[in-house]
């Protein structure tokens, strides 16, 4: 994409797309993948670097499984990404005021605490919402990759409004994905999706998007782990709130969680899904981002999407259909292709 001269951070709204994509019902740190130096062969950073973000592609993942598990026993979605939502803020607050040490003035920007807000409020506490509510009535891997189609949203959000013209790459990628998109969702198979899973599903995707192009603001001076770990604070209150006043139906029970052939306590899953899928995943991957760049993280990122069929799979018996997994592979194929057409821009 070409940069705009009205908007020096719309370019890197495309690569934030696929550093580190699929997002936000994960939350994913696309602004941690512009600290750092790009990893080379030469490096030793190298291995460790696609260990963090195996890592942390795995256990974003794991959260689909686990959110499905507790959803199965009684909790309702809001419930779940509630719990998952507020025990990683608590993890994550020690790091995110070391982060802070010595610009504590920061928080004093109305700028800065707007962005948070807006941050919290739909990037974290909106799309994870979505993505839960989705897998209630969907298979986790069909959810995900109709998720995962948000880098060609978020191509097209940039050509519309701020007239970046993409590269033919990226146009070819964005068609590809959203073939892919049809197949998954079947629209000319005899298969029906449930629709109401099916739009939440689109609607954690736009709110995905709408993360990845926060995420590339090149202008703001909140360190990533900062921008996630406030987000997440502020998308815990939200849907505090939200349950308190009873706009959010909140239900949890003591039942215990099945998965896998497999029956564990409730909290351990809760333990699970917000320490493990959320906070672990996060820190992770701020690790990975500061020791492959965002080029290679982006890449490495796309193993999420064939982690979570497989945990599926694994955990919930749940197997998308062949023309389904056809489909997948496209929008792979697909995000891979607009990635290098946005590698040949920044060239």
């Amino acid at each position: 994409m070409r940069a705009n001269g009205n908007d020096a951070s719309g370019a890197a709204a495309a690569s934030a797309a696929t550093a580190t994509a699929a997002g936000p019902h994960t939350a994913r740190l696309a602004t941690g993948a512009t600290a750092g130096n790009p990893a080379t062969p030469a490096n030793p950073r190298l291995a460790s670097g696609l260990l963090f973000a195996l890592i942390s592609a795995g256990a974003f993942a794991l959260s689909g499984p686990f959110a499905r598990g507790l959803l199965d026993a009684g909790w309702t979605p809001g419930a779940a990404v509630t719990a998952r939502v507020s025990l990683a803020a608590l993890a994550l607050a020690p790091v995110s005021l070391l982060a802070l040490r010595g610009r504590w003035h920061l928080l004093a920007d109305r700028g800065n605490l707007a962005k948070l807000a807006v941050y919290g409020a739909i990037a974290v506490a909106g799309t994870q919402l979505a993505y839960f509510t989705a897998v209630a009535t969907l298979q986790v891997g069909v959810a995900l990759l109709i998720e995962y189609t948000a880098p060609a949203i978020v191509v097209l959000w940039m050509w519309l409004r701020h007239r970046q013209r993409p590269h033919s790459l990226t146009l070819l990628g964005a068609v590809i994905a959203a073939g892919g998109l049809l197949l998954v969702l079947q629209i000319f198979g005899g298969v029906q999706l449930d629709i109401t899973g099916v739009l939440w599903a689109l609607g954690a995707m736009l709110g995905v998007a709408f993360y990845f192009v926060m995420s590339a603001d090149t202008e703001t001076e909140l360190p990533a782990t900062v921008l996630a770990g406030g987000g997440l604070l502020v998308g815990a209150v939200v849907l505090g709130i939200a349950g308190l006043v009873g706009v959010l139906p909140m239900t949890v029970t003591d039942a215990p969680v099945e998965l896998g052939g497999a029956s564990m306590p409730w909290w351990v899953a809760v333990l699970v899904l917000g320490l493990v899928t959320a906070a672990g995943a996060y820190v992770t991957g701020i690790a990975a981002a500061r020791r492959l760049g965002p080029r290679l993280t982006s890449f490495v990122g796309l193993s999420e999407v064939v982690a979570a069929v497989l945990f599926a799979w694994l955990l919930l018996g749940e197997l998308p259909s062949p023309v389904q997994l056809v489909g997948g592979a496209l929008i792979l194929v697909g995000v891979v292709v607009v990635r290098l057409g946005e590698t040949r821009i920044s060239r």
